[in-house]
């Protein structure tokens, strides 16, 4: 049995964040991680983090507060977005106090750029490489203060005893066994929900495993239909070309050449909101104004030296999957699953309805982003609430050191498997999931109706009874994939029940949320938050949690 004050699941932004700021306080932390964390999905964040530095006279926290609140088309919960607003310009100090490479002004200032939806350039950069930089920057920090990383660990369970949490069951890939792994306080912090879809910008390690895990226990998950399609995605496989182009001065064109986007935002053209983007990017696609089922990204106005200083991984993941130069020619691009805005139901320090379970980044939900996040704002969110839920957990863990485990979850968890692995006739995890790749990518796209979502619910359906009666084909004890991949699977499946089952019950158009037989947003409805519950059949949905307001009420939202 291995035992720490805190543990943190999951080694990307949140996770080293909450585990940094764990040390710090003197906690003995560790992390597990099914990957080594610099692999993490984090790196692959291209264009910045947002905070009002000061650095310009028309920006404030509040400022950016208002623009969170706006572009989560009003389901935000105001009083989590002003605490992150307001901690912002300090973790971003905090951050460059410890070696954080920003892209700098001339005079020395940190540079920023503008992003879409927001009133004011105040996104912070590192080239197009920030979420790279700022993952080595709290690499560097967890081998100073000699963290303990159990990699290649896959959390399976949360052992709750008595109501508390008291670890997690994970999958040792290097021995084959599986360990419990105990401390008073866990922080779950494993990303996001990507491979429910066919296409996505997410790394293939992003599937849902830690809100898996917490739906599982007992715990809610919330507002899981708000999921975030990116407008800039490649055809080619998926990969992000960063909103930091468009904040550069990119152009987005039709097949006529012409700028569409200004049809939509009037105002804001390119630098809308993404839901809004996205949705007219697709728009002209479905209309007959694509190219080969795109549209197209111009950055040669930049020209090359802007392009090559501000913009450089852009130009190079463009060139290696096209075969298209950025600096010469525009890039075929589409609309591509980015952001899940939902995840595992938590307050403002990062707390769950299960005392000692914290949960921090885009595996929570607290709700910063409402129905649609900004550029820019996932960064900042894994930063500063995995710094507030470490704060939180590290107090909880003092307070209660004696926390065990009976080992009931590990003696389950090795019932489970053993019966999985016995199975010798059943389907693979593979053919399951890819379709629920299928059914996600065809019926809970961009845009939705009542017949693609019921379709949708009734093929996760026969997902999850497939899943039931899996064969996993590898018999080994160590390093087995498919296992792994059988793990992933079932938690996908019961992510996407949380998404179809709560956009058919949503019978509005809200941010990401784009009906289109209710195409209208319904605040007399549906200024609530959708909680999605654990049954033996489909999630149960509740509405008991209000969307909390402090300054802005509800308005019409343009760009």
């Amino acid at each position: 049995m291995i035992k720490h004050d805190v543990i943190v699941i999951g080694g990307g932004l949140a996770g080293m964040r909450a585990a940094v700021e764990a040390a710090e306080r003197g906690s003995d932390v560790a992390i597990v991680s099914k990957m080594h964390p610099v692999r993490s999905h984090s790196g692959a964040a291209q264009g910045g983090i947002n905070a009002a530095l000061g650095n310009r006279e028309d920006d404030s926290p509040e400022s950016h507060a208002f623009d969170c609140v706006k572009g989560s088309d009003y389901l935000g919960d105001q009083d989590a977005i002003e605490a992150m607003c307001e901690d912002a310009p300090r973790q971003i100090i905090w951050l460059e106090h410890r070696g954080c490479i920003f892209s700098r002004l001339p005079d020395g200032r940190l540079a920023q750029r503008p992003f879409g939806g927001a009133g004011s350039a105040r996104t912070c950069y590192s080239a197009d490489v920030t979420g790279l930089v700022i993952l080595h920057t709290l690499w560097e920090q967890l081998e100073r203060f000699n963290v303990r990383v159990y990699e290649e660990y896959f959390c399976t369970a949360l052992c709750v005893e008595d109501g508390i949490g008291a670890g997690v069951v994970a999958y040792n890939m290097r021995n084959g066994e599986l360990e419990l792994i105990t401390a008073p306080a866990t922080i779950f912090a494993t990303g996001g929900t990507g491979r429910m879809y066919a296409k996505t910008t997410n790394g293939y390690a992003s599937t849902a495993d830690g809100l898996g895990i917490a739906f599982r226990a007992g715990l809610p998950i919330m507002d899981m239909e708000f999921v975030q399609f990116h407008p800039t995605s490649l055809k080619e496989n998926g990969v992000l070309l960063s909103e930091a182009a468009r904040g550069e001065g990119a152009h987005l064109l039709n097949a006529d050449g012409e700028r569409f986007m200004f049809k939509y935002a009037p105002t804001k053209g390119e630098l809308a909101s993404r839901d809004v983007v996205s949705r007219a990017a697709w728009t002209e696609i479905m209309q007959g104004r694509g190219v080969d089922g795109c549209v197209l990204l111009d950055l040669r106005h930049l020209g090359r030296e802007k392009i090559l200083e501000r913009l450089p991984q852009i130009r190079e993941l463009a060139l290696d999957a096209t075969g298209k130069d950025a600096v010469k020619e525009p890039i075929p691009i589409l609309p591509g699953m980015h952001y899940t805005m939902g995840g595992i139901e938590t307050d403002m320090w990062g707390k769950t309805r299960i005392p000692g379970v914290y949960a921090a980044g885009e595996t929570a939900c607290v709700s910063v982003h409402g129905a649609n996040r900004l550029g820019g704002n996932s960064l900042l969110e894994t930063i500063v609430f995995g710094a507030r839920a470490a704060r939180d957990a590290t107090e909880y863990a003092k307070k209660n050191p004696g926390i065990k485990s009976s080992g009931r979850t590990l003696k389950a968890e090795q019932d489970r498997v053993s019966e999985m692995l016995a199975r010798t006739s059943g389907e693979r995890a593979p053919q399951i999931r890819k379709r629920v790749n299928a059914t996600m990518s065809e019926n809970a796209f961009i845009f939705r109706d009542d017949a693609q979502l019921r379709k949708a619910c009734e093929d996760l359906r026969e997902a999850r009874e497939a899943i039931k009666h899996v064969t996993v084909m590898d018999k080994s004890k160590t390093f087995n994939t498919d296992l792994v991949g059988t793990f992933e699977t079932e938690f996908l499946i019961e992510a996407a029940q949380c998404v179809t089952h709560g956009a058919l019950a949503r019978t509005e158009s809200r941010g990401a949320q784009a009906r289109t037989d209710y195409p209208e947003r319904d605040d007399n409805k549906w200024l609530v938050h959708t909680l999605a519950w654990k049954t033996d059949g489909d999630p149960r949905l509740d509405y008991s949690r209000k969307v909390t307001f402090t300054k802005w009420q509800p308005e019409v939202r343009s760009y």
